[in-house]
């Protein structure tokens, strides 16, 4: 029986709701997730974060629980249930098992766990680092549980950490339906030891305008299905009929009329390789197609649509653990309904519509549950024309990403801009927006792009949920650095929570009306309205009325707000420099200053050579009580010991410098951490930070992978 998917904020469990009167945001899904730092454990929690490249940054909730040998997570089954999905990830390199008991007693079957498909490397991607942390697996439990019923997942030696658990109450085996043609009868071998991939042939040639039957059991597949037209494809069930290939349809034209449903596609796909078509479907299905009821799991990208697919609807599938889009409408897309989808641990947009080639027009995402996409956004719209975006629940992206994107950037040419109206409406954003470190600065749970052109068409953003983003919630900018002017914006209907920094980020030149906009518990201040550049105009806010919570501005546009700078300090004992913009003297080929603030001690700033002296200085973003600074070398051996001689210098203004602490040598050593430690007088106040290096034992260069300003001695 179907339930609605709940959703995680800080403890416990959240359903997702939508403003009043208006419909629930989200998909309907067979299963309940379970959160796993809301459960019963003997191992140990980790999170919340939201620095890129960490594991609890990238899981549900931005916290999960992590057990090593012996060690265990025990759900409380929250409804019958006979199977689990479970969201995991094990070290780099590693495989093993994890132990099932329901009610405490050791159930026969064990779970896999694996890192095959994790930790996913894209270097071409600016800003991007290594990703994709979790994996899912499934069970079924060969019994039925109940509510209150206990399921623990025990630890038998692979270090696992645990996320989230998804229980469901999966139905029999479906019968084959009268007239079909079974695969087995072509040949398919449902043990998964055989090639069927020419029985599938076979069977669909047979087909033709009919039903091609998928009975339960794993089916290997070893290259693509071509010329798919006029036929169904249908199995019994997506825990029963299993395909393993990573490569389903691959066509460039159909004259259409294919539907596939109720089966699982499984691929193995462990690196993303964006010129192979490693898709469950590449290019073009034909208009008046359908795919529902799908399992769809270590793959490239779900569906990459490209050619004549009008009318096309994608309802009632799971997406899981794809290397990049879950779904992307690459151009000539005309009214294709995407509704009512589960996607989880999406490498890159989890849904996308870009219009190259041709216009994307008419069509939707509805009322799909969105978690964890590890590289990108939640829905991301790059051009079209009359496009819809309703009743989506989209939670934790994580870094070059908001919740939802609209945008004109084009990647490549011959693209379409934004044009028609854009209807971006009955959207619930839970912890969404990231830091982009390639503009060293965050991008909003919703934004709106004028990225390679001015976004001229009507975009109308009404009755929407945004809670708990790390940053802003609505951002207005020209990502290209071009400074295209955003107009003809309407925001009407939002409530904003527990937004980090400020409900408006305004970036770019341009104007919005919003209207009917509460916020509560704003970080720093309600609009940061700071046009890039400087002189490419000023972006207008026009108060349509019944807006509350958000009316202060943010003065100084020299400064990114930092999250709960207007409140009490979370934390704090923070690394104050982390992730705050940096610069140097110089800096000598990709060694560049933010490497010093990036919370990698692995990489490294390094100065020009045989220069000194050099400088490195970091913008703390205010003013600040240092006491303590903590200098990082990489902690390899091969970084031998060395003696670096370091000037302190502070500032208030970034103009005026002056001595904090004389120069003076400073011991790095691999066998000690390689770190330093500088102690601070107990009067010290400064915003700007400057490292001097003089000298250096072990290369002719200052060299610092980490630069830490602490509050506390």
């Amino acid at each position: 029986m179907p339930a609605v998917m709940v959703v995680a904020l800080s403890a416990g469990l959240l359903t997702a709701t939508a403003p009043t009167a208006h419909a629930a945001a989200g998909a309907t899904l067979p299963f309940t997730s379970v959160e796993a730092e809301s459960a019963t454990t003997t191992g140990s929690k980790i999170g919340p974060d939201h620095t890129q490249g960490t594991l609890a940054s990238e899981a549900s909730g931005r916290q999960a629980v992590r057990i090593t040998s012996g060690q265990r997570v025990e759900f409380t089954v929250p409804s019958a249930a006979n199977a689990v999905n479970l969201a995991y990830s094990v070290p780099d390199g590693q495989s093993g098992t994890l132990d099932v008991y329901v009610n405490g007693t050791r159930i026969s079957r064990t779970l896999p766990v694996t890192s095959k498909y994790s930790y996913v490397d894209t270097g071409w991607i600016p800003g991007a680092k290594t990703h994709h942390f979790y994996d899912n697996a499934r069970l079924l439990l060969g019994q039925n549980v109940q509510a209150g019923d206990k399921v623990a997942f025990q630890s038998t030696g692979t270090q696992v950490t645990v996320d989230v658990a998804d229980f469901e109450q999966v139905a029999a085996a479906a019968a084959q339906p009268a007239g079909s043609v079974s695969v087995v009868s072509k040949g398919a071998d449902p043990s998964g030891s055989g090639d069927s991939t020419q029985a599938f042939r076979d069977a669909i040639a047979s087909a033709q305008g009919g039903v091609v039957w998928i009975p339960p059991g794993d089916y290997r597949l070893t290259s693509s299905l071509s010329g798919v037209q006029n036929v169904t494809l249908q199995g019994a069930g997506g825990w029963h009929s299993v395909v393993h290939t990573s490569r389903f349809i691959d066509q460039s034209s159909s004259s259409g009329g294919v539907h596939i449903k109720n089966f699982a596609v499984i691929g193995e796909v462990t690196e993303r390789v964006d010129s192979n078509p490693d898709n469950f479907v590449n290019g073009s299905l034909g208009p008046n197609s359908s795919v529902s009821g799908m399992w769809l799991q270590h793959l490239k990208v779900g569906l990459w649509l490209m050619g004549n697919n009008d009318n096309l609807v994608v309802e009632n599938n799971r997406f899981l653990d794809m290397t990049a889009d879950g779904l992307n409408l690459n151009g000539n897309a005309r009214g294709v309904r995407v509704r009512n989808n589960f996607l989880r641990n999406q490498g890159d947009d989890a849904l996308a519509m870009w219009s190259l080639y041709a216009p994307d027009t008419n069509s939707s995402f509805e009322n799909n549950t969105i978690s964890q996409p590890n590289l990108a956004n939640g829905i991301a719209i790059y051009g079209g024309t009359d496009i819809a975006v309703k009743n989506n629940l989209i939670s934790d992206t994580n870094a070059l990403g908001s919740g939802i994107a609209i945008s004109n950037q084009k990647f490549l040419d011959p693209f379409h801009p934004l044009s028609g109206t854009i209807t971006v409406d009955g959207n619930t954003l839970v912890r969404t927006g990231a830091m982009n470190p390639n503009w060293n600065h965050p991008m909003g749970a919703l934004r709106v792009d004028s990225y390679d052109s001015a976004i001229n068409a009507q975009i109308n953003i009404t009755n929407t949920t945004i809670t708990d983003s790390p940053y802003s919630a609505f951002e207005f900018v020209s990502g290209g650095g071009q400074g295209y002017p955003v107009r003809n914006v309407t925001v009407d209907g939002a409530t904003v929570r527990n937004t980090g920094t400020v409900v408006v980020q305004a970036e770019a030149q341009g104007a919005a009306t919003f209207r009917n906009v509460t916020a509560t518990n704003v970080g720093a201040a309600g609009i940061y309205n700071c046009p890039y550049p400087a002189s490419s105009g000023t972006f207008t806010l026009t108060d349509g009325g019944g807006n509350s919570g958000w009316s202060s501005t943010w003065s100084d546009c020299s400064t990114w707000p930092q999250p709960g700078q207007g409140n009490p300090d979370p934390d704090p004992t923070r690394n104050l420099a982390k992730g705050r913009p940096a610069t140097a003297s110089g800096s000598q080929d990709v060694y560049t200053p933010g490497k010093a603030v990036d919370g990698d001690a692995n990489t490294y700033w390094e100065s020009a050579n045989n220069a000194f002296p050099q400088s490195w200085t970091v913008d703390l973003g205010s003013t600040e009580a240092v006491r303590r600074l903590v200098l990082k070398l990489p902690p390899s051996s091969a970084w031998g010991a060395r003696t670096q001689t370091i000037t302190v210098l502070g500032s208030t203004n970034g103009s005026a410098f002056s001595t904090v602490v004389g120069s003076a040598g400073y011991r790095f050593d691999p066998a000690t951490g390689n770190t330093a430690t500088v102690t601070l007088p107990a009067d010290t106040s400064l915003r700007y930070l400057r490292l001097s290096v003089s000298a250096n034992t072990g290369w002719p260069a200052g060299q610092f992978s980490e630069v830490e300003a602490y509050r506390t001695s």
